[in-house]
């Protein structure tokens, strides 16, 4: 997706707002104050965006951090996750309102650059990072005994940082071929110059784009999810199919975490298509009429729209986790009230912590079978520590 295909849209707001005003006279004066009343609304709903944003990804990263039972392999995606939410949020965000409110390209040539390539990133570290959380549920669910606890920290790590340097690969042709340009409305006969991927003339390279864009950040990673998905309701399917009336306790309790797991990942896959389809339609339909500047009321109204559900999307991840995970739900309320936990209670907690060691330590007569006890104990604490 290219954010700088917006920046056409303040002159169109100019020629829609002032048509039926000044039908014929498109001087400066009179298509100025036309545009500042819906860019002032326009801009304070990203306003709102951001600072939601803000509040809801700083948070998740910082109990992520600081909460040792929260530093699962899902958690440490999610944090990566929110670290390109607040990326897009803080860069490309007020560049893309300050369009609603300026008719003209503030960034200069630098910003042409940097902004595009800054979101293809912030898109493809969320879009691979779903991918990426969507293989982990199939492993614990489908292959649980192929999980390996003694680094997955590690290994998350390395794949998390792996992802975000294959994002800014994908991102580098954005950079270089992003540039300023001028386009014309024939309508009213203006030009104007902003930032765009391609030069007005031709329009093989626009389709090509659109296409690729669509087909690397949205349609390709989707269906490798939905494929993981399919495997994952397979199994889960036949777990409870296969356990009997009467089961084990531990084993009903484990499956019933997978499946919140695996529920909670799918959400944030969900949001990220429904957030971000709108905008990719809206793309590919400016690429097939690139030649011409649509002015229409209708499309201008689409535009804005798509681009703000595209930015809701590096909102909303933190909120749906909070209904989704009572741990993180009260995690999250301790951070964000900074409140601690009292004394009392802590040496409480530290009293019920030492019964576990003393009677893990007499029911481990067998040292094979207590190492067995400890690795399943790490696992679970995988699953249901979200």
């Amino acid at each position: 997706m290219s954010l700088e295909e917006t920046f056409v849209l303040n002159p169109v707001l100019a020629n829609v707002l002032s048509s039926d005003v000044s039908r014929g006279n498109h001087t400066p004066v009179v298509s100025e104050h036309p545009i500042w009343y819906p860019g002032i609304i326009i801009t304070v709903v990203y306003g709102f965006l951001i600072l939601v944003g803000l509040v809801g990804n700083i948070t998740l990263i910082k109990t992520f951090c600081t909460v040792t039972s929260m530093r699962t392999v899902p958690n440490l995606f999610m944090s990566s996750l929110a670290l390109g939410d607040l990326l897009l949020l803080v860069t490309c965000a007020p560049v893309d309102a300050s369009r609603y409110l300026v008719d003209k390209w503030l960034f200069g040539r630098v910003g042409c650059k940097l902004i595009p390539f800054i979101q293809l990133t912030s898109v493809g570290v969320s879009v691979f990072t779903l991918t990426a959380l969507s293989a982990d549920r199939y492993k614990a669910i489908v292959k649980p005994m192929d999980i390996q606890m003694s680094n997955a920290t590690a290994r998350t790590f390395l794949r998390a940082a792996l992802i975000w340097i294959f994002s800014m690969i994908l991102a580098i042709p954005e950079a270089i071929f992003s540039d300023l340009h001028t386009f014309s409305i024939p309508q009213t006969n203006e030009t104007f110059v902003t930032c765009a991927p391609y030069p007005h003339a031709g329009d093989l390279h626009p389709k090509i784009h659109s296409m690729v864009s669509f087909l690397v950040f949205y349609i390709v990673p989707l269906f490798i999810i939905s494929i993981y998905y399919f495997f994952i309701a397979r199994s889960l399917i036949s777990s409870a199919c296969n356990m009997p009336v009467e089961g084990n306790m531990h084993v009903r309790t484990q499956i019933k975490s997978r499946k919140r797991l695996a529920k909670m990942v799918l959400v944030f896959v969900g949001l990220f298509a429904a957030c971000w389809l709108p905008s990719h339609i809206i793309y590919l339909y400016r690429s097939y009429h690139y030649s011409q500047v649509d002015t229409s009321l209708l499309h201008f109204i689409g535009s804005v729209c798509a681009r703000i559900l595209a930015f809701t999307n590096s909102c909303v991840n933190p909120f749906a986790l909070y209904l989704l995970s009572k741990s993180f739900q009260k995690q999250f309320n301790k951070q964000l009230c900074c409140c601690r936990q009292p004394p009392n209670q802590h040496s409480k907690n530290q009293g019920q912590s030492t019964i576990r060691m003393t009677s893990l330590k007499r029911l481990s007569t067998n040292h094979s079978l207590a190492s067995f006890s400890l690795v399943k104990g790490n696992q679970i604490c995988q699953e249901e520590c979200v």
